[in-house]
């Protein structure tokens, strides 16, 4: 026993060594072929330096990918990871997103804006129920360039609270004789984070069962 133990301790069952990674075999594989090129070129007809130069840029063309692939692996998980603590932060807040969909709890109002790429004479707001039917509309009268905002009290045009839900806002610009569309952005709560999985887009829920990505976020409040 003593004999085994010691042929054991001597190193010869000692466990195979570690498999070298991918990059390093493919490091080895070249420089075997190019010396078995070196060995078995014509001496009369010796490579040219170009080819030569030529070979080692590609060698090293391939490595430099290799490294950049993942270098941009390393930074796009760190991107991720900082989105995903920003929108971690965002829980509780309010924002002002891009949409034209506003959510009417019991008892609240609707906070949205209008971004105009300039100045109008009167800006129209339409604001219509999951049936389509007009229940409201508001004249901002005339606006300056840049975001306005604007308040629906969840009244319709009688005087009449409406009921809880989802209501469509559409903007209309009017520049003279000329009537436009513009981009409506409402103002909401978040309620959670559901982060994107392998590496998908992270979603903002949002109170009343909404939901957008990170990027429909225009303004946090």
């Amino acid at each position: 026993m003593n004999d085994v133990n010691s042929i054991a301790t001597s190193g010869l069952f000692a466990p195979p060594p570690a498999e070298k990674s991918r990059s390093e075999l493919g490091q080895e594989d070249f420089l075997t072929l190019m010396i078995t090129q070196f060995q078995n070129q014509d001496p009369f007809e010796p490579m040219d330096n170009g080819e030569f130069l030529g070979q080692l840029a590609q060698f090293s063309t391939v490595n430099g990918i290799e490294s950049l692939n993942s270098s941009f692996s390393g930074l796009a998980g760190s991107i991720q990871d900082e989105q995903a603590l920003q929108a971690a932060n965002l829980v509780g807040h309010s924002v002002l997103a891009i949409s034209d969909i506003a959510y009417l709890a019991d008892g609240s109002d609707i906070n949205a804006a209008v971004e105009l790429d300039g100045s109008a004479s009167n800006v129209q707001i339409d604001i219509t129920n999951s049936a389509g039917e007009l229940v409201r509309r508001l004249n901002l009268g005339e606006q300056p360039s840049g975001v306005s905002r604007f308040s629906w009290d969840g009244l319709d045009a009688s005087g009449e609270r409406v009921p809880s839900d989802h209501y469509q806002i559409t903007a209309r610009v009017q520049r003279g004789n000329n009537v436009e569309s513009a981009l409506t952005l409402v103002e909401s709560d978040i309620e959670s984070v559901t982060l994107g999985q392998f590496g998908g887009a992270m979603t903002l829920n949002l109170i009343g069962g909404e939901a957008m990505s990170l990027r429909q976020v225009y303004q946090i409040i």
